[in-house]
């Protein structure tokens, strides 16, 4: 039988193999030693997850909570051996992370020897220093999650599942799983500031941009905290503002490593403090007074009435409670360590002054240090020929884009002709050549007047010059043929959303109110409301109701997202048919007159409303009670998961409506010039796009994918038939086929 691999790749993987036996052989004898970390690793971690971790997690979880919520919060296994192998699986991976440091000390010498060591020797204390800084980062980053975020976290989500009518039971897995993602993601990012200043040091990633694009770093960390945290504001700002606290602390670093390297000179600390001697003396007082006032007016008692409004059990304490000394002594211990802390923060300060001062790439011999986006536009025409050398064309054409954006071709201008100066070894670059000579006077003329169309056109000609490798490559350069080769669709896809590009923030809007509302509809009440109506419905002779759990701590609201989500595509889509028409029926994929977008959302919200009173009225109460009486019978405990008991509403409310939207969208579609033969003939490509869709508006679940898979097939089949009677098989279409939508 012939390999799927080549002779080359073969050979290469048989030495790979050999080289890692002959390693492994080499290390041999060490190899006991690294097994014996991974062992007492493994079995302290297993033996502490049972005496003290599980106690202490659940003390977290139910740190902040009333009485009342607490007594209803639970942690249930959910199979025979879930516990033990939790326990064996957190002590493995644990395990692993003790023992590679000593695998990599033994195997020092052997990867020196095969070259993948370091070959430039580092200070073995700057590598201990790091590897504190590091530790100490991600200490801080865990602390703050399980002493902060979490307790506020969960007496939130416990609270709003028991208001909404659900049990919070977590699963053991889920809600361990849960804590300790999460504290690893506030240790990550106690990173922050190792991994922003390494990149800028090493030059991978340039100080510049880091600066350059904290609306979209504070934007990400929202983003990211919307995901994973309650949506209520107090826990957002809690997740958001210690992460844009600690990338501006961040930059900081970034900036001070970065200057000094650029600088070549040493910074010296103590001489920064005197040349600044008033501010960190003002710095000391301002820490020691700000802890006097705190106690001596009335902080303390403010602190604590608002933490008592929060139902918190956190408290400040007198002076030197708890520390066996008298409230004066205490808080002079107080003032001093603020004290100290304030003078810290101030040196840095300092010494950052003081570098900033001289920050100027020529000054310190490497012209490429010059930013050339902090520069005006005869800053620019002065820098060193240098600072343009190392630039390529896209950077030179993002901080020309970026001047246009504040509203300065000038600038702009003078970025492109400095740049074309230096790489086209004109030395004339004031002038420069044809091309640029006519860009220069159509942005010179932009200095008085609107703005610079001829500036725009330059550097939309160069964007256009500088991205158009990538159809070339598809092309084999001949443009024309571009359309074929890819397909036939790019310039009309393109084309159409081109149309709706002007139209963005109007769906958005839509698209955004309605979920906001949806969500803001559940989150208030509606998710309870629709709970509890349900119930009301279930047999008489089922006593005690449903009982529905929560198994994951945000279980519910991952379905609230997930739901309104759904509804806000729903609502967007009528509107960008709205707009999309004029530009669909040009390409030839519909007929017809924009009139029809009216036609086709009142036929779609008719049926999805028909449905839906269908499925809610008949359809959801029966299966549902049917399923309680069928488990009742059986002398089963009746426990759902919520996300499975609210889909299964979804299905059989909304989905109801889904479905008899299908055949329905089958004939507006068919009216607007999509032949019957097209439905017959695409199939395959329905049931995968049906399966995807159902891979993400349902629970993570193969049989419930398929349960949400086989009814919109079967919609589908039906719309089929009903086409086939419509258009007495396809002889006669509603509308004539459109160009590039038959087959």
């Amino acid at each position: 039988m012939a390999s799927a691999l080549d002779e080359d790749t073969q050979q290469s993987l048989a030495d790979g193999r050999e080289s890692a036996k002959a390693f492994l052989r080499s290390i041999q004898k060490d190899l006991q030693k690294v097994f014996i970390v991974f062992l007492l690793g493994f079995l302290a971690t297993f033996w502490a997850l049972r005496v003290f971790i599980w106690d202490f997690l659940y003390n977290v979880t139910e740190s902040n909570m009333s009485a009342a919520v607490a007594a209803d919060t639970d942690v249930i296994a959910t199979t025979p051996f879930e516990v033990i192998l939790l326990q064996a699986k957190i002590g493995l991976i644990v395990g692993v992370i003790f023992a590679i440091p000593p695998f990599i000390y033994v195997a020092r010498d052997e990867l020196r020897a095969r070259g993948a060591w370091p070959q430039s020797p580092v200070a073995r204390w700057k590598l201990a220093g790091m590897g504190l800084l590091g530790f100490g980062l991600f200490a801080v980053g865990v602390a703050y999650g399980v002493y902060a975020f979490f307790p506020i976290m969960f007496s939130f989500l416990a609270g709003f599942g028991l208001e909404a009518g659900l049990q919070p039971t977590y699963g053991i897995v889920m809600w361990t799983e849960f804590i300790v993602f999460l504290s690893l993601s506030f240790g990550l990012a106690g990173q922050m500031p190792l991994l922003i200043t390494g990149l800028s040091y090493s030059g991978i990633v340039q100080y510049e941009t880091f600066r350059d694009k904290w609306r979209y770093a504070v934007v990400a960390i929202f983003v990211f905290g919307a995901m994973f945290s309650p949506p209520d504001p107090f826990t957002q700002l809690m997740w958001a503002f210690p992460l844009i606290a600690l990338y501006g602390f961040s930059l900081y670093l970034a900036k001070l490593v970065v200057t000094a390297k650029r600088s070549s000179d040493r910074i010296d600390v103590l001489g920064a403090a005197r040349n600044h001697w008033n501010v960190v003396g003002g710095a000391a007082v301002l820490g020691g007074g700000i802890v006097y006032a705190f106690y001596e007016y009335g902080g303390r008692t403010a602190v604590n009435d608002l933490l008592r409004l929060a139902n918190s059990d956190w408290r400040f304490l007198d002076p030197g409670a708890g520390l066996g000394v008298d409230p004066t002594t205490a808080a002079g211990i107080y003032a001093a360590a603020w004290s100290l802390a304030f003078v810290a923060v101030a040196t840095l300060w300092a010494v950052y002054a003081d570098l900033d001062t001289t920050s100027a790439g020529y000054q310190y011999g490497d012209p490429t240090a010059v930013d050339v986006g902090e520069l005006d536009a005869p800053g620019v025409r002065a820098a060193p020929d240098d600072a343009f050398a190392e630039m390529d064309e896209e950077e030179s054409l993002a901080l020309a884009q970026a001047a246009i954006d504040d509203d300065d071709p000038e600038k702009a201008q003078a970025i492109l002709d400095r740049f074309d100066a230096v790489h086209d070894g004109d030395e004339s670059g004031d002038e420069g050549g044809d091309e640029d000579g006519d860009a220069t006077e159509a942005g010179g003329g932009a200095e008085g007047g609107s703005g610079g169309d001829g500036l725009m056109g330059t550097v939309q000609d160069r964007t256009s010059r500088a991205s158009s490798t990538f159809l070339s490559e598809l092309t084999d350069g001949d443009e024309e043929e571009a359309e074929d080769d890819i397909g036939g669709y790019y310039k009309d896809l393109k084309f159409i959303f081109d149309s709706l590009r002007s139209r963005s923030f109007r769906l958005v809007a839509v698209f955004g109110g309605v979920m906001a509302a949806a969500f803001t509809w559940l989150y208030l009440g509606g998710l309870a409301t629709v709970r509890n109506d349900l119930e009301s419905r279930v047999p008489a002779e089922i006593e005690g109701g449903i009982n529905i759990i929560t198994l994951h701590p945000v279980e519910a609201l991952i379905f609230m997202v997930k739901f309104s989500v759904l509804l806000g595509i729903v609502a967007v889509f009528p509107v960008v048919l709205y707009y999309a028409w004029p530009a669909l029926r040009e390409r030839g994929f519909v007929a017809g007159r924009i009139y029809q977008v009216y036609l086709w959302a009142g036929a779609l919200f008719a049926g999805l409303i028909g449905g839906f009173a269908l499925g809610y009225a008949y359809i959801a109460p029966g299966i549902i009670g049917w399923l309680v009486t069928d488990a009742k019978l059986a002398d089963m405990i009746i426990t759902y998961q919520v996300s499975d008991f609210l889909w299964l509403v979804v299905y059989t409310t909304i989905g109801i409506g889904f479905l008899a939207d299908i055949p329905i969208a089958m004939l507006l579609l068919n009216n607007a010039g999509v032949p019957y033969r097209v439905f017959r003939n695409r199939w395959r490509e329905v049931t995968v796009g049906i399966m995807l869709f159902a891979a993400v508006f349902t629970p993570a679940d193969v049989i419930t994918m398929f349960l949400a898979t086989l009814p919109l097939m079967a919609a589908y089949g039906i719309g089929v038939g009903v086409l086939f009677l419509v258009t007495f098989g396809g002889r006669r279409n509603l509308s004539p086929p459109s160009e590039l939508v038959e087959p």
